[in-house]
């Protein structure tokens, strides 16, 4: 099985409140973005497919009381852009195959900020991909 095929896949989808129409209507998988959805309680959430993701969240990853909404959130921002300058550009395209639709104005709550900034330390964990957002305890050393 390839890295491709192995990558982090998070399915984010965000509950519309307006359509909005592509004007652009190229391959649907080079427009390929993920969103934040909400689950039954209201709250944002976050999905992510991958087997070893849930071993990094209790084995590897440091507990979420370690952080603070804000200080996650700060980073987040950081790394999002990150992300997605990197799927833009084509970079570490067999790692990053969507883009990730992030609204810093939008209050998500710790446990969604929390989550999503995990997502980009396992991804350094898992594939070794460097992203400057991470803090330098969260990056893995290589």
């Amino acid at each position: 099985m390839s890295m491709k095929n192995l990558v982090v896949i998070c399915i984010l989808s965000l509950l519309s409140f307006n359509c909005s129409a592509q004007t652009d209507h190229k391959n649907d998988k080079e427009k390929s973005e993920m969103k934040p959805s909400k689950n039954e309680d209201g709250e944002w959430d976050l999905t992510v497919i991958d087997t070893q993701f849930d071993y990094f969240l209790n084995a590897v990853a440091k507990p979420i009381n370690q952080y603070s909404e804000s200080y996650l959130k700060s980073r987040n921002i950081l790394l999002v852009s990150e992300w997605n300058s990197y799927y833009t550009s084509g970079k570490y395209r067999n790692i990053i195959e969507s883009s990730i639709d992030y609204d810093p104005k939008e209050k998500y709550g710790l446990k969604f900020e929390y989550k999503l900034y995990q997502v980009f330390a396992y991804v350094n964990w898992k594939y070794g991909l460097r992203m400057n957002g991470l803090s330098g305890s969260d990056a893995t050393r290589y």
